[in-house]
């Protein structure tokens, strides 16, 4: 054959091998996607154009396949629709447009990535040779569906009417049942002609295994005798009287849900809906597909606890001591869960309170949780959000989907049975939203008081209380929290802790639980207070002690080394052996003690990981009045180095700086380290001061730190996040901290032995701050 033209195009798209499933141009089908390459390739598709390479695995059992596992020879596909199914699986619906062939794997992770080569055949249809071999391959196909009972005769007209060569081979393929090797063969046949002939081959063999099969089944069935010619009749009986409803497996099965329904106290709503289903269950086959979907909703009914729950301890005393027990500080949260136990007690219908425990990682947000759950006597339920992107997730799936199930939130309730659990979000500043859906949206009927009462997953379609659910969450930073989800609750900050609270957060619970966890009694390990000082202070800088915990491990690690290969009996360390067991120390306890410089002053600074000094640098040079910024600074920072400048500028005089120095000196400030994004309004005093100093070329008190944010009139105005930041000025060894005089009502919130150890001086003009941090000859000897 001569007479057809062809075109070649390439085109780069994602690439999935499917195992023991072919798809042909023209053929709409759908399939479950669970492996991870598969699922980014998808997502890949979805980003683009939705287009997806299917090509066929050599082997159905190979889970991890290689370009060498795979057919080069597939179909470039559409798709069309996507399901996320339970267990991290999608089912995706395809319609095939054309085979393709690949011509290079562009990369391997985290898809497949190729290059395919589409070569498209324009035949001509009036072709004698063509017409013959079409309505040869249709007679043929006529022939296979007549034997094989297995299509439908409709099958034979849609046929029938297609006039193309190489679409009618395509089309009969996917429809007749053949070995994956015989597919490929027809795939892999870009001529239409030559693809008509593989077929006719096929077909061919086909007919003659269905004529053999068919010789076969009319052999047996003659030799069945009489008796068992009655079994059968009297099985096929019994399957007409299931199928017309007339058996009693179903009904005595819809009886036993009635009983239990009426059994439950539940809302007349819900009870109505549940016998509703349960009547339409009874109308129904059991053989029917929606007599599965149908018993999978009534189970979940009555499975759910509409009248189960704990009964609160509400023993005020007892709950401190379990608060106490596993947590060490935290004074503001324990104070919080007593007082909520301390109205149960008093109004027995209270609305569970929704809390948001937000603070640096390691400092105990949701072990505290756990104990909360502990103390006043309730089941606890943990739910992580981080990464959450999907509205299902939080809502449940309608039961229109195939294998549709109710969200997490109703599941865990059915999973602790009880209707007042403690419900912890975890990570809850780190859920996402895309094209399925926007989860944090959906959380704000749940973790609203008022709402939450008729919470309505899609899955169940009736209310579900969760009034009486006491809802925890925690967060790193409420900056990340959409703000009317925020709105819903109630803030508690958990702060990081002192270097006393963390060594007795290590003598009371880290070294007892690390000792459990790696076979050790107290006796083969004699660990003094100074080492462990020293682990928390030449090791770990930190707001929590997830470190500190890791660095007391690796030291038990290493004595079991010990105990077992050497067979010692005790090991003791110390402060003079701690390097064997941890190497050299990491940090500087006494990191601020150095000698006063010009131009760098040390600030404060919140992070989401808990507080951090911040070292600002100054150098004028001459030039012509440019001012140069460079750390990675955000907005507030580079507005706040503006507004200083401006003060200064018009202070000069009395600053004993030259009036023109905006004219003839260039100024840059630079706030390491550079990668790290910096914002925020609390470096504004501190960028001013370190300007002052690089002009005047008097030196900065490097045992002093401040934070503040600065006025073109030179007022100190307040900022946020005191505690983290004086912290931070504790951790690294400074011995003076200036904060702004309207900050001195959260000193209520720094430990008695911190404000001991530093001085905290409150300030309201830069004046006072100038006072303070330049070292001059007269105040050299106070500093």
């Amino acid at each position: 054959m001569d007479s057809y033209k062809i075109k070649s195009e390439k085109r780069e798209i994602p690439l999935i091998p499917l195992r023991g499933l072919s798809v042909f141009p023209y053929m709409v089908v759908h399939f479950d996607v669970g492996r991870d390459k598969s699922i980014n390739a998808l997502e890949e598709a979805m980003v683009n154009d939705s287009l997806i390479f299917l090509t066929a695995q050599k082997e159905a059992k190979v889970d991890i396949p290689t370009p060498e596992d795979f057919y080069k020879v597939g179909t470039v596909c559409k798709i069309k629709q996507m399901l996320k199914l339970p267990g991290d699986t999608i089912r995706v619906l395809v319609e095939g447009i054309n085979r393709g062939r690949i011509t290079e794997i562009l990369k391997e992770e985290p898809y497949f990535e190729s290059e395919i080569e589409e070569v498209i055949y324009e035949i001509d249809e009036s072709n004698k040779e063509i017409k013959a071999m079409m309505r040869l391959v249709v007679e043929r196909f006529e022939e296979y569906v007549s034997l094989g009972n297995k299509i439908s005769p409709d099958v034979i007209v849609t046929v029938d009417e297609i006039k193309e060569p190489g679409r009618l081979a395509d089309v009969i393929s996917s429809y007749i049942h053949l070995k994956p090797d015989n597919k490929q063969k027809i795939l892999e046949a870009f001529d239409p002609y030559k693809r008509l002939e593989v077929l006719h081959i096929i077909l061919e063999e086909e007919i003659e295994v269905l004529q053999i099969e068919d010789k076969i089944s009319n052999r047996v069935k003659k030799q069945i005798n009489k008796v068992q010619k009655e079994y059968y009749l009297k099985e096929q009986l019994k399957a007409i009287q299931k199928e017309l409803g007339e058996g009693e497996s179903l009904e005595e099965e819809v009886l036993e849900y009635e009983e239990k329904i009426n059994k439950i106290k539940m809302p007349d709503e819900v009870k109505e809906k549940a016998l509703k289903e349960v009547n339409r269950l009874r109308r129904l086959s059991p053989a029917s597909a929606e007599t599965a979907v149908i018993r999978n909703y009534v189970e979940w009914i009555i499975e759910l606890p509409w009248d189960k729950q704990t009964k609160d301890r509400v023993d005020i005393k007892k709950s401190r001591e379990i608060l106490d027990k596993d947590h060490y500080g935290l004074k503001d949260v324990k104070e919080r869960i007593l007082e909520y136990l301390a109205i149960r007690k008093l109004a027995k219908d209270m609305k569970g309170p929704i809390l948001c425990l937000v603070g640096p990682p390691g400092v105990g947000k949701t072990s505290i949780a756990k104990s909360i759950a502990r103390s006043i006597n309730r089941k606890f339920v943990r739910m992580s959000l981080g990464g959450v992107r999907d509205e299902a997730e939080i809502r449940g799936h309608r039961r229109t989907y195939v294998g549709a199930i109710p969200g997490r939130i109703i599941s865990s309730i059915k999973k602790v049975k009880s209707k007042n659990p403690v419900f912890l979000f975890d990570e809850i500043d780190k859920i996402n939203s895309d094209f399925r859906g926007d989860p944090a949206s959906a959380l704000l009927e749940v973790l609203d008081p008022e709402q939450n009462s008729t919470f309505t997953d899609h899955f169940l379609e009736v209310p579900f209380d969760l009034s009486k659910v006491m809802f925890i969450t925690t967060a790193n930073t409420i900056n990340t929290i959409p703000r009317p989800l925020l709105d819903r609750m109630e803030i508690i900050r958990v702060s990081g802790y002192t270097e006393e609270e963390k060594l007795e957060i290590a003598k009371g619970y880290l070294v007892t639980k690390q000792l459990k966890e790696h076979g050790l009694k107290e006796k083969n390990i004699n660990i003094s207070e100074n080492a462990l000082r020293d682990i928390i202070n030449n090791y770990t800088r930190e707001a929590g002690v997830r470190s500190l915990e890791r660095s007391i491990a690796t030291v038990f690690r290493k004595s079991a080394k010990r105990i077992v290969e050497d067979k010692v009996k005790t090991v003791r360390i110390n402060s003079g052996n701690l390097d064997k067991y941890l190497g050299i120390p990491k940090y500087r306890y006494e990191m601020a003690a150095k000698e006063n410089q010009i131009g760098i002053a040390t600030g404060l600074a919140w992070t989401a990981v808990g507080g951090e000094t911040l070292s600002i640098e100054v150098t004028p040079m001459g030039g012509k009045g440019k001012l140069q910024l460079t750390g990675k600074l955000g907005d507030v920072m580079k507005e706040s180095a503006m507004t200083g400048i401006s003060y200064i500028r018009s202070k000069a005089k009395d600053l004993n700086i030259n009036d023109d120095f905006h004219e003839k000196q260039d100024i840059h400030i630079h706030v390491p380290e550079g990668a790290i994004p910096k914002d925020g309004p609390s470096a504004g005093i501190t960028m001013a001061t370190a300007v002052i100093s690089a002009l005047t070329n008097i030196p900065i008190d490097s045992a002093l730190a401040m934070t503040g944010e600065i006025t073109l009139r030179g007022r100190v105005l307040p900022i946020g996040g005191v505690k983290e930041k004086v912290l931070a000025a504790n951790r690294a060894g400074i011995k003076k901290v200036l904060l702004p005089y309207e900050n001195k009502k959260d000193m209520e919130e720094i430990p008695d032995k911190i404000k001991k150890r530093l001085n905290i001086v409150f300030v309201k003009t830069m004046d006072e701050v100038l006072d303070h941090a330049l070292v001059t000859e007269e105040n050299e000897h106070e500093n």
